[in-house]
């Protein structure tokens, strides 16, 4: 039976180090562990490509684990620059925020790349959308105390 709680949420990247970077030293996960899965491992058969290989980095990041994969065969497609929220599939990672505005100006600081400013979609509820290393779009999200609305 499916239990309704989200397990992980994965990635592929094109340098693991750099995304590990990223995710841990900027955004604040903390790595669990690193699988080294070649050509002769079960990834193949789990992920139905037989013979691929690649790291697996996995992430803690609240209650929830983020799995980035570096593919070493096959190489990963990357993102194109016309790629956009519209387009079918995953659009991005939500991640919450005590204080939106305030995280903005230090991921800034830091050099992150935004799509926008912080916005207050709905009352009391700031949003901000940016990309992590690979070009993958992920968000902050403030909501008030007590507030238990999953999304928007």
């Amino acid at each position: 039976m499916i239990t309704k709680k989200l397990d992980h949420v994965a990635l592929s990247v094109t340098n693991i180090e750099r995304s590990m970077k990223f995710y841990c030293d900027i955004l604040g996960a903390r790595k669990i562990r690193i699988l080294e899965c070649g050509s002769d491992s079960l990834l193949g058969t789990v992920v139905g490509m037989p013979g691929c290989a690649a790291r697996i980095c996995h992430l803690q990041f609240g209650d929830t684990m983020i799995e980035l994969f570096e593919y070493s065969s096959p190489k990963g497609k990357p993102l194109t620059s016309a790629s956009t929220q519209a387009d079918n599939g995953w659009t991005h990672l939500g991640l919450t925020s005590s204080d939106v505005r305030e995280d903005y100006r230090e991921l800034c600081s830091r050099g992150v790349e935004f799509l926008s400013g912080p916005v207050e979609f709905r009352p009391d509820v700031w949003i901000v959308y940016f990309r992590g290393p690979d070009g993958e779009v992920c968000e902050l999200r403030q909501t008030p105390p007590g507030d238990s609305d999953p999304g928007e």
